[in-house]
């Protein structure tokens, strides 16, 4: 009858310990994307009537020379994309098996992600 000496197994852990900053990060996020819808409800509860001059000047606000509506649209839109990578990325490692595919699919997220962020920004900042 063998004795087993060993208190404890040995794990395996993967990857590169994103646990705590990537809760950080989805609380910031989630907080300046909530803030942000904030300021455009409100935006668009003062705005009399709602054409498409008062929707762009609500993107093209400028206080002092700084265009402080494309600013914060841009800023809301890259929480977004960030907050989105972090839960798509988490998806895809807990549910794909396949390292290759999970390679594929984190790779096709990511080229989505900065393509829509470089359509937004072409968008708003040529208004």
């Amino acid at each position: 009858m063998a004795t087993q000496e060993r208190l404890g197994t040995k794990r395996l852990v993967v990857g590169a310990h994103y646990g705590t900053m990537d809760f950080i990060v989805q609380r910031v996020t989630a907080i300046i994307m909530a803030v942000y819808t904030l300021v455009l409800f409100f935006g668009i509860i003062f705005t009399s009537e709602m054409n498409f001059e008062n929707w762009r000047r609500l993107f093209t606000f400028t206080c002092a020379g700084i265009p402080v509506g494309s600013l914060l649209a841009t800023l809301a839109f890259i929480s977004l994309a960030w907050h989105a990578w972090i839960g798509v990325r988490d998806i895809w490692m807990d549910y794909v098996r396949s390292a290759g595919l999970r390679l594929f699919l984190q790779v096709l997220t990511a080229l989505w992600l900065v393509g829509a962020v470089v359509y937004f920004a072409k968008i708003l900042w040529s208004l």
